[in-house]
C-alpha cells in the first residue's frame, strides 16, 4: 500500500495538470516546487488539518472562561490554548509519520505547518477577548468563528474539492457543538 501511494504521487509529478484543479492550486504548487496533488498532500492537507484543530478544539475552553469569569481570562486562556495545541499538534502531526510509508513528505516541514496552522487558527477568535465587555466580546468571537468555519469550509472546496454546502454543513455542525460544550461548562 505504501508503495502505491508513494507510485501515485511520483507518477503524477510530470504529469499535466488536471484540468478540474483551479488555478491557485497550480499557481501555489508551482511557487513551491511541487505539482499540484504533491501540494495539496503535503501543503494543504497539514494546513487545514490544523486549522480545523486550532479553530474547533479551543471553542469550548475560551467559551468557558468568558461566560464564567472574565474577558481578560477568555483571552489568556484561548491564547495559551492555542498556542499549546499548536505545539501539540505540530509534535503529533511530525510523529505520526515520516512521509516515506505514504509519500506525504517531510515529517519536520509537515509538522511545522499543522502546528503553526493550528495556532492560528486559535488565536483569532481568541483576539476578540481584548474587549472588555464580556458579551461583546462574545458576539465579536462568534462572528470571527464563523469567518474561520467560512475559511476552512472553502479551502476544503478549492483544494480537496467538497462541495462548499457539505463542507459548510460538516465544519459548523462540529463548531456547534464544541461552542455548545464550552457555554454548558461556563454556565455550570
Amino acid at each position: 500500500m505504501s508503495q502505491d501511494v508513494a507510485t501515485q504521487v511520483d507518477e503524477n509529478a510530470g504529469a499535466p495538470r488536471d484540468p478540474s484543479t483551479s488555478r491557485l492550486t497550480h499557481a501555489i504548487a508551482n511557487l513551491t516546487g511541487f505539482d499540484d496533488r504533491t501540494f495539496v498532500l503535503r501543503v494543504v492537507q497539514p494546513a487545514l488539518v490544523g486549522m480545523i484543530d486550532g479553530t474547533v478544539s479551543t471553542l469550548a475552553p475560551i467559551f468557558a472562561a468568558a461566560i464564567s469569569s472574565s474577558s481578560h481570562t477568555a483571552l489568556v486562556v484561548g491564547i495559551a490554548t492555542a498556542l499549546g495545541a499548536g505545539v501539540s499538534m505540530g509534535f503529533s502531526e511530525a510523529l505520526s509519520d515520516t512521509g516515506e510509508e505514504t509519500g506525504r513528505g517531510s515529517a519536520v516541514v509537515r509538522g511545522a505547518i499543522t502546528g503553526a496552522a493550528t495556532a492560528f487558527g486559535g488565536v483569532f477568535h481568541s483576539l476578540p477577548f481584548i474587549i472588555h465587555n464580556v458579551h461583546t466580546a462574545l458576539i465579536v468571537a462568534g462572528v470571527v468563528v464563523g469567518i474561520e468555519l467560512f475559511v476552512i469550509s472553502w479551502v476544503r472546496y478549492r483544494f480537496l474539492h467538497v462541495p462548499l454546502r457539505n463542507s459548510m454543513v460538516m465544519v459548523t455542525c462540529g463548531g456547534a457543538i464544541v461552542v455548545a460544550l464550552g457555554v454548558l461548562i461556563g454556565s455550570s
